[in-house]
């Protein structure tokens, strides 16, 4: 049985892929501080297969390396990271410690523990303003925010540990993640989020007001658009990478939809599923965002045979389910 190491696995995406790696009979050691994860969620999954929880910060060293002296690791799922766009231009010194010393750390010690295979967690932030869209891997990376930046950095880092020690890597620019656990076991409990989806969701079902963060930018309706993605395609996509290391690979790839979705758009969405027309509060306009960004998604369906398969409708449907369980989140 092979052993995946999966470093934030308390966290939304993260726990995603312990409950799928778990049940496709992997076992999974799960890396995590708990500063922004939790543990609630690999509480839930432990029943699914064999699961071991670490608790260790990235930024220790030496708890990165006991892990490896510990288990026989065959490969890295590298999710652990912060991730809040708006926090990270007004704290980028947490962004630039936590995402960048982090994964050098966890990749020093796969190298001496000679685990060469790793699937990063990047975004589509470490492009920055679109200059053509759909935006396909070719595009400059020139992001516009602290955290892009990070996780750039932190691309980089993988990169060279490839060209120098033979990593085998799969790099995975997300687009807007979007969607919960089609069972309603699992799912974004961060506090606040910054996921437009899932608040818009929350203001739905009278769970707390909903606020709209997002500057007025020149598109027809004023607002952002983005390209929304389900967690379970996303996690799919990572299913799909790890066995693509197997042949001694590696990639960068978008994973998106294809397409642009309106700010005002998603909102009227949730309103039309939910049947609500809920209230729509104003608050601070979040820093560091950009106009419009949609992915050319080709790489991922051409190498890793990979295709999001759920509706927008899917990933709405599924956050009201997972919202209606666990309205504040976390803590049973």
């Amino acid at each position: 049985m092979q052993i995946i190491l999966v470093t934030g696995g308390g966290g939304y995406i993260g726990s995603h892929a312990v409950k799928r790696l778990l049940k496709e009979n992997y076992s999974v050691v799960v890396f995590d501080n708990f500063s922004r994860g939790f543990r609630e969620p690999l509480e839930i999954l432990n029943k699914y297969g064999e699961l071991n929880i670490v608790e260790g910060d990235l930024l220790k060293e030496e708890d990165i390396k006991k892990v490896f002296k510990k288990y026989k690791i065959d490969a890295v799922m590298h999710f652990a990271a912060l991730c809040l766009v708006d926090e990270s231009t007004k704290k980028p010194e947490l962004y630039f410690k936590n995402n960048v010393i982090g994964t050098l750390n966890l990749v020093e010690a796969m190298n001496e523990a000679g685990v060469k295979k790793i699937i990063l967690s990047s975004t589509c932030a470490v492009y920055g303003d679109a200059e053509y869209l759909p935006i396909d891997e070719r595009h400059i990376t020139k992001p516009t925010n602290p955290y892009g930046e990070s996780k750039l950095m932190a691309e980089k880092i993988i990169h060279w540990f490839n060209i120098t020690y033979k990593f085998n890597y799969a790099i995975l620019r997300y687009f807007n993640v979007c969607g919960a656990d089609s069972d309603g076991e699992i799912g974004d409990s961060k506090k606040p989020s910054e996921l437009l989806m899932q608040n818009a969701v929350r203001g739905a079902l009278g769970i707390e007001d909903f606020k709209l963060t997002c500057p007025k930018v020149d598109t027809l309706d004023g607002t952002p658009i983005r390209d929304y993605v389900d967690v379970e395609d996303i996690i799919d996509a990572h299913m799909k990478a790890l066995y693509y290391l197997k042949d001694n690979n590696s990639l960068i790839c978008n994973l998106g939809n294809g397409h642009g979705i309106s700010v005002k758009e998603i909102i009227r969405s949730v309103q039309k599923e939910l049947d609500v027309n809920f209230q729509i509060h104003f608050s601070n306009t979040r820093m560091g965002e950009y106009v419009e960004v949609y992915a050319n998604n080709s790489v991922a369906k051409d190498l890793l045979k990979w295709t999001p398969n759920k509706t927008l409708k899917d990933s709405i449907k599924s956050l009201v389910v997972w919202y209606s369980h666990y309205p504040k989140g976390y803590k049973f």
